[in-house]
């Protein structure tokens, strides 16, 4: 079979190339590249011993077509023909073909068998394939052997006719399809397009089957001359049949909605994403019961106290009674939001606040009540970490519902007569769970985040949600028609037949994409070149470790240990921490498990840890391995409970908010002591274990070379990495849209980072929000990630991704992005 090489002075643009000639023949024609130089500064470029090492990768009896883009490109390709023995140089042809349309002609002509002089002959024809389809000229082609007898006496000619069925017509790939499949029999197959009134042209010519410009709905005549013509039409007619491989059904909407509906129109809001989904219906305004309360001084404190006390007692069974509901609504995993708030109505430190706030002050229980809330509330405000921030949500959802008890305020009614989008300032979690799905259709408000408990919640409930809108949704009249769709943050008020139409569409594909990645689900995520990636869980519990396994994950890539810090007097003990940790190893059986480290403190307080000082940016604070390193005993119980873990598990540890090399070593430091302490008392630990960490600062971008040679892995963090780049809060609706891990500058980022990883030996993934983005999954292949660690359920969703793409093509789309100059821009490039 004759070989192909493409030069170029682009690596990109050959790649391209490459990828998309490949994608003509499914891989059946070696093609090798020779583009751009190793220079960063001035990539661009040809070098005539990369086109011949090309040359020898792909060499073969039957030739090579070597095809060049411009300028020097010519020049290597000549001087690379000095290189090769004089026998070779007889089966190099150096083609002046156009490069892009050239290189798809001639790998089909070579897929189909012909000899190089043919296969030359149509790269040579490519163009003008293409101008007599621009100009709509109507007759066959003459390029090269296309001439055509139709005199075949000893056997007639057999014809169908065919409707065009492919959304796309016979575009690129199914018109390669046509045109192997039509060389691989030994009639004579001819085609006309009878819509466009063409003449007859060859059915093993790409270029010719080109110029007939078939579109969907265009009827076509086959015919085929010769000993096997019955079984060509038969084979081609299955092609048309089965669409040539492509899902007619399964549009990529998310382009067609990039391309038709994203100008702004009449009407149109723009929110935060918060859970996916498309939804139609009428509005219903939800208006929470105002509390009001006046302090005033008490004599009998007692009395308050223990006023305060009853109430929060029916609030516990209250919030007992919204958790067995939850549980069997939307699962445990979830649920277990509620076992939190329920523990934040038994803290202590709470309560004595609350005692003292009476006793001190002498005012009634509302008072103090909604005055300890208050304090609590606010040294969470400023939480960013998509896991702990929702904290505020329950601190206000308890405080509300202890405070209705003792104004005697009853809950708003949430119970809706017919289907309606709910239109709210703000919903609170116990709000969120008591939502009947079958009514409540969409959520639309004006403030929250995406990770909060609410937004948590109506994804689980499959409810789509749009947050952070305009107030002035809060004017709209009841029953007026509102459209959203929970994976743009778009929201539409009365909105138009097109915009519906268009929604409609996409919700039925987003139903029919669902249904067919939990086909896929626990398969390996390899892409169609082979190209496997691992799709890992990103965990907060030993419910959420068997939701992933449900859900196809190969291991966790995060395991946040906060869950075992939060809503407690003390920190866990090594045995408590020992035996969740083995719990979550024994789900995953054997699956690899990354256990991050402490991640606490400045902004993530813990109640039993003093705060010597208050800091003015508690996001540049003393956090993650700062705060372990400021308290060694708390992070040597933890380093012990893992490693005792570890003994029969694939367990390793990563380390949080790194930020210089020296924290690295301090740390190492301090496992070296706890691995020697566990040693010399003859406890056995995994003595291999891995050490790895999470990349979410920028100065460890910038020094992980330095970074890479001192551990065994990388996890590249999005979520706070883009905020730290940014310098903006991902949950402030004001420049939520600023902070986007899509953003060229976090892109450039993850790419230093991989490459510093791979420079080094040592895998690197990413476990940020950004990885459960199906839509930016092309991206992160392109780059290199060896894994994707996702919430569980996404891993379906992004299985599938992987499963649809090819590595070449990626490459080439994340090579693109990065060229952008903005988020929009990235996101267009990948929506179409």
């Amino acid at each position: 079979m004759v070989g192909i090489v493409i030069v170029s002075h682009s690596k990109q643009l050959a790649l391209g190339v490459r990828e998309l000639a490949i994608q003509m023949v499914q891989g059946e024609v070696p093609i090798a590249i020779a583009a751009g130089i190793e220079d960063p500064e001035n990539p661009l470029g040809t070098d005539a011993i990369q086109v011949s090492e090309a040359i020898a990768a792909v060499f073969c009896e039957d030739g090579v077509l070597v095809l060049m883009d411009l300028g020097s490109a010519l020049l290597s390709a000549e001087m690379a023909l000095e290189f090769l023995s004089t026998a070779q140089r007889q089966k190099v042809y150096l083609c002046e073909a156009p490069l892009v349309e050239g290189a798809i002609a001639a790998v089909v002509a070579a897929a189909a068998g012909r000899d190089i002089q043919q296969v030359m002959a149509e790269a040579r024809g490519a163009l003008v394939a293409k101008a007599t389809q621009l100009s709509g000229v109507s007759s066959p082609l003459s390029i090269g052997d296309s001439n055509i007898s139709t005199s075949h006496p000893e056997s007639p000619p057999r014809e169908i006719h065919l409707i065009v069925s492919n959304r796309l017509g016979l575009h690129a790939r199914p018109a390669a399809q046509f045109v192997a499949t039509a060389a691989r029999f030994q009639s004579q197959i001819l085609v006309q397009n009878l819509t466009k009134n063409t003449q007859l042209v060859r059915g093993d010519s790409i270029n010719q089957v080109t110029t007939l410009g078939v579109r969907q709905g265009h009827e076509l005549l086959i015919t085929a001359s010769g000993s096997d013509a019955d079984a060509a039409l038969a084979t081609l007619q299955v092609l048309f049949a089965t669409n040539f491989g492509e899902d007619n059904t399964a549009v990529n909407y998310p382009a067609v909605w990039q391309d038709e509906v994203t100008p702004a129109t009449k009407g149109e809001l723009s929110g935060i994403p918060a859970s996916g989904g498309v939804a139609i219906a009428p509005v219903v305004h939800y208006q929470p019961t105002q509390i009001s309360f006046t302090q005033y001084n008490v004599d009998d404190v007692e009395t308050e106290w223990q006023r305060l006390q009853a109430a929060i007692q029916i609030a516990r069974q209250q919030i007992q009674a919204v958790f067995s509901q939850a549980s069997f609504q939307i699962g445990d995993a979830e649920a277990a939001i509620f076992d939190a708030q329920l523990l934040f109505l038994e803290d202590p430190v709470l309560l004595e606040a609350v005692h003292e706030y009476i006793l001190e002050h002498q005012i009634n229980a509302e008072a103090a009540w909604q005055a300890v809330v208050d304090r609590v509330a606010s040294s969470y405000h400023t939480l960013e970490d998509s896991y702990l921030q929702e904290r505020v949500d329950d601190v206000v959802d308890v405080g509300l519902r202890v405070m209705r008890l003792l104004t005697g305020n009853a809950p708003a009614d949430l119970h809706l007569q017919e289907p309606a989008i709910l239109v709210a300032s703000d919903l609170t979690p116990s709000d969120t769970a008591g939502l009947d799905r079958t009514k409540v259709l969409g959520i639309c408000t004006t403030s929250g985040s995406a990770t909060s408990h609410s937004a948590i919640i109506a994804r689980t409930l499959g409810i789509p949600a749009v947050l952070g809108v305009d107030a002035e949704v809060l004017h709209l009249a009841d029953g007026t028609l509102m459209a959203l769709d929970g994976e743009s943050g778009k929201a539409w008020v009365e909105p138009n037949s097109h915009i519906r139409e268009q929604l409609q569409a996409k919700r039925e594909a987003w139903q029919t994409a669902q249904q067919q990645a939990q086909t896929t689900a626990h398969q390996p995520a390899i892409t169609r070149d082979g190209r496997q990636v691992e799709v890992f869980a990103n965990i907060g519990s030993i419910s959420d470790v068997q939701v992933a396994v449900a859900n196809g994950a190969e291991g966790v890539g995060l395991l946040r240990t906060e869950f075992l810090y939060l809503d407690r007097t003390s920190a866990p003990t090594e045995e408590e921490q020992l035996r969740v940790y083995q719990a979550i190893a024994e789900v995953l059986d054997n699956r690899p498990l990354m256990i991050r480290t402490l991640d606490i403190g400045g902004d993530k307080p813990l109640p039993y840890f003093r705060v010597e000082f208050p800091e003015a940016n508690p996001f540049l604070g003393w956090r993650g391995i700062r705060f372990c390193l400021g308290h060694p005993e708390l992070f040597k119980t933890q380093l012990r409970a893992i490693l005792r873990a570890s003994v029969g598990h694939q367990i390793k540890i990563m380390l949080p908010m790194i930020a210089t090399v020296t924290e690295v070593r301090a740390a190492k430091v301090i496992l070296g002591e706890v691995q020697a302490e566990l040693h010399q008392a003859g406890i056995p630990f995994d003595t291999a274990i891995k050490v790895g960490i999470m990349i979410e600062v920028p100065s460890a971008v910038a020094m992980a070379e330095q970074l890479a040679a001192e551990v065994d892995f990388f996890s590249i963090g999005t979520n706070d990495l883009s905020q730290y780049i940014m310098a903006g809060d991902r949950t402030n609706p004001r420049v939520a849209n600023l902070v986007d891990a899509l953003h060229p500058a976090v892109l450039r980022m993850v790419q230093q980072t991989v490459q510093a990883a791979h420079a080094a030996g040592i895998s690197v993934g990413l476990c940020g929000e950004l990885a459960a983005d199906p839509l930016a999954t092309p991206i992160l292949l392109g780059l290199g990630l060896d894994e994707l660690s996702v919430n569980p359920q996404s891993i379906p969703a992004i299985k599938q991704a992987i499963h649809q793409l090819s590595l070449g093509e990626s490459e080439v789309i994340a090579a693109s992005a990065l060229q952008q100059d903005s988020a929009a821009h990235v996101r267009e490039l990948i929506s179409t």
